[in-house]
């Protein structure tokens, strides 16, 4: 033990990683389908080890890693915050607002109730609210007040203690309250009402891992018939002849030998043709063909990029129009559009706007070819855009640090941590909206969020270590019994007001009350009892004003309890 202090000593950051590891085998323990996840392990794993060993953690690194982990947080959620907000989508904006504001108020009057200090009080929303983020805007905002140094690491200390305490229910309670308890008290059969929204939206259940063998758009070679219609005509007038498809000779092998197709090509009997087209176009042409099988010959670099639309050429022109006049859409096809987040229906008459992204699919060549008159090229892409991240990051804390918010006799401090997550929420939007700016893969913003997080409770747990066990004998059992309190409260009048009020869909309300309070063991339980996926469209709807908000309450219930 001894040797072991001196080496956590030398090295912390052993400490630290040793408490991630151990937070994610406490994460993954589950007692019929309910866990404490890894978070609330990471945060466990630390305090174990701190109750043990005196292990020095830095302030910086800790700020860095929740920064991450917000950015990552804010990207993620920014298209759902602001795209929710547009037509009927207010319900559900009332929905992820009231939640968290409930819960908010309820946690201040058991707090006043129960004289808590900031820290406990802060612990005790983040738990049962289950947010995790609240932690660091309420450590950030308790390193900001006016008091001692000795206090301030105390009330950081009974952060972490009321979190870890009240987060145990609070993860219970919404998976009872979304699982059980609240379709018994709207009398609701969840898997029937399920299965009348999948009919209504035309959802088809699929299994995991298994997807449909339809492929809308491909290639496929065919050998022409000596007595074939395209015989002796050229590559254009072929591609011409089917009505209301397009077809595209790509490639052609005669006598042994493989060439490109040109438009003044003449076809040949016993030519193999490589032809992209939609696949209920293709099946069509058996009659003057007969389907081969030449891997040699359908090797063709095949492309499916979005096309961001910004030329004139081609912004306020119908699909129609684009496809006879200019040349170089060629060998490309139309896969959807999408406008402002939202995929639109597509036909010859479709107009296509300034803004809109075209997901195309052809050969990479003629792909190329088309976007500049289109305008930019979005290339899939395994790098995260380090110049945006570094900037929002910076202007996000700048902008925290800066803004101080008048609410009555109170001034509170917006904090770096709430201004990072704006940013992230911000360039998220962006994204959404120009979907070449700030790109950064999803793999990326996983691990953002899943270190940030996991690391920074990590080390405030390796802090609460030595004042944990005195802390829980003496608010043990309160903190708990206050905790429920707050769980419920916020979940049961979402419920009735969601229902009876905003007359949502019982089971969308119930993804959405698990959004809300950002617990997706809520809405898998739903999914679980409903065997329908249908419940995360609710979830989809509030978990961004959730996020937002929660993580905001660490910073304000600290000014309300001070």
């Amino acid at each position: 033990m001894v040797w072991l202090a001196n080496v956590f000593a030398k090295y912390p950051e052993m400490a630290v990683y040793l408490a991630i590891g151990i937070g994610y085998v406490i994460g993954r323990v589950k007692f019929r389908g309910v866990g404490l996840g890894v978070v609330t392990g990471s945060l466990l794993g630390g305090i174990l080890i701190g109750n043990y060993f005196h292990v020095l953690v830095s302030d910086q690194a800790k700020a860095m890693l929740f920064l991450l982990f917000l950015f990552g947080i804010g990207y993620s959620v920014g298209p759902g915050f602001f795209g929710n907000l547009k037509g009927e989508g207010w319900r559900w904006a009332v929905l992820g607002v009231l939640v968290p504001a409930i819960g908010l108020l309820t946690t201040y009057g058991v707090a006043r109730y129960l004289k808590l200090d900031p820290g406990y009080s802060a612990g005790l929303l983040s738990g049962s609210l289950t947010e995790s983020p609240a932690i660091g805007t309420a450590i950030e905002a308790i390193r900001d007040l006016p008091v001692a140094d000795e206090l301030k690491q105390q009330w950081i200390g009974h952060v972490a203690v009321a979190d870890a305490i009240c987060y145990i229910f609070g993860t219970l309670g919404v998976i009872l309250v979304c699982s059980s308890i609240g379709p018994k008290l709207l009398r609701i059969d969840v898997g029937a009402e399920s299965r009348g929204v999948e009919q209504k939206l035309g959802i088809k259940r699929t299994k995991l891992g298994v997807s449909s063998a339809w492929q809308p758009i491909s290639y496929r070679a065919y050998t022409i018939r000596p007595n074939g219609r395209v015989v002796g005509k050229t590559i254009a007038e072929v591609e011409k002849a089917v009505p209301a498809t397009r077809l595209f000779v790509e490639r052609i092998r005669r006598s042994g030998e493989i060439f490109w197709a040109l438009p003044t090509t003449v076809l040949e009997a016993e030519d193999t043709v490589a032809v992209l087209g939609r696949t209920a176009a293709l099946v069509n042409l058996s009659s003057s063909s007969i389907e081969a099988s030449d891997p040699e010959l359908l090797e063709i670099p095949m492309a499916s990029y979005g096309l961001y639309v910004t030329s004139p050429k081609v912004a306020g022109r119908t699909l129609q129009d684009i496809v006879e006049d200019i040349d170089e859409a060629r060998g490309v096809l139309l896969r959807s559009i999408t406008r402002s987040g939202q995929s639109i229906p597509i036909g010859p008459g479709t107009i296509v706007e300034k803004g809109d992204t075209l997901q195309v699919t052809g050969s990479e060549a003629a792909v190329v070819r088309f976007a500049p008159l289109v305008g930019r090229l979005i290339n899939p892409t395994d790098e995260s855009d380090f110049v945006v991240l570094g900037i929002a990051v910076f202007l996000g804390v700048l902008f925290g640090a800066t803004l101080i918010i008048p609410v009555g006799h109170l001034r509170i401090a917006l904090g770096t941590s709430v201004g990072t997550l704006l940013a992230g929420v911000l360039v998220g939007w962006l994204r959404s909206v120009k979907p070449w700016f700030g790109r950064m893969p999803d793999a990326a913003i996983s691990f953002m969020k899943s270190i940030g997080l996991a690391a920074f409770v990590a080390m405030v747990g390796l802090k609460a270590g030595p004042i944990f066990v005195n802390a829980v004998k003496e608010f043990g059992y309160v903190l708990f019994l206050g905790g429920i309190v707050v769980t419920l409260v916020p979940l049961l009048v979402g419920l009735f007001v969601g229902r009876y009020l905003l007359r949502l869909n019982p089971v969308l309300l119930l993804g959405g009350l698990a959004g809300a309070q950002t617990m997706i063991a809520g809405v898998a339980a739903v999914q679980e009892k409903s065997e329908s996926p249908v419940a995360m469209l609710g979830y989809s709807y509030t978990v961004a004003f959730g996020h937002i908000l929660l993580t905001t309450w660490g910073t304000v219930i600290v000014a309300l309890m001070t």
